[in-house]
């Protein structure tokens, strides 16, 4: 699974609140499963970074808690590019889980990435932070199209954000079957989300 962070100016004012967010996003998910985690992040004019493929915690959410942020723009179709390209037929990348603000790309360069995703079988699923308007709009159809799933921060519980995480986790070790053979509410709920 890529574990995916924007890391541009944008979200610099709330970046400390944000940091909580990302460990408690990233705790749920790794609390539900024992699967490798990469973490990604982009911020600058050209500077994407990703780690090495971890099962272990503390040294995946050290590397995310050193992750500051930079003035530059957003970079969504370089991760997507790059989680297109991340798998192999043995061992492949099953879900993207993605944390932003904005989006200052071209709609259409993402929705036809995201439906390469869906095509592959490697949904996205963002999760928002603020209520930028146009950022919605986008997140919320790469999501749809590529056979994830979309929620703002804040707009539930923290409980209930790190059960739905724990769903995605689920879904990335054990696809359909797991969610649907555990049969929790959370569980539920992402299934209504994704695509029949």
């Amino acid at each position: 699974m890529l574990f995916a962070l924007d890391a541009t100016a944008s979200r610099d004012a709330t970046w400390q609140t944000a940091k909580r967010h990302h460990r408690e996003l990233y705790d749920a998910t790794t609390g539900a499963s024992s699967i490798a985690i990469q973490l990604c992040y982009y911020r600058g004019l050209n500077e994407f970074d990703t780690s090495q493929w971890l099962s272990s915690g503390p040294e995946l959410r050290t590397r995310m808690d050193k992750v500051t942020c930079k003035g530059g723009p957003t970079q969504i179709a370089r991760l997507l590019t790059h989680y297109l390209a991340a798998g192999t037929p043995t061992a492949p990348v099953r879900s993207l889980i993605f944390i932003g603000d904005a989006v200052e790309e071209h709609p259409d360069t993402l929705f036809n990435l995201a439906g390469q995703c869906r095509l592959k079988g490697q949904p996205v699923f963002i999760f928002q932070e603020g209520a930028d308007i146009t950022a919605t709009r986008v997140f919320s159809e790469i999501a749809r199209i590529s056979g994830g799933a979309y929620a703002a921060l804040g707009a539930q519980n923290a409980q209930a954000m790190g059960l739905l995480l724990r769903a995605v986790a689920r879904y990335a070790s054990g696809g359909r079957q797991a969610l649907t053979q555990s049969g929790t509410e959370s569980d539920k709920l992402l299934l209504a989300q994704l695509p029949k």
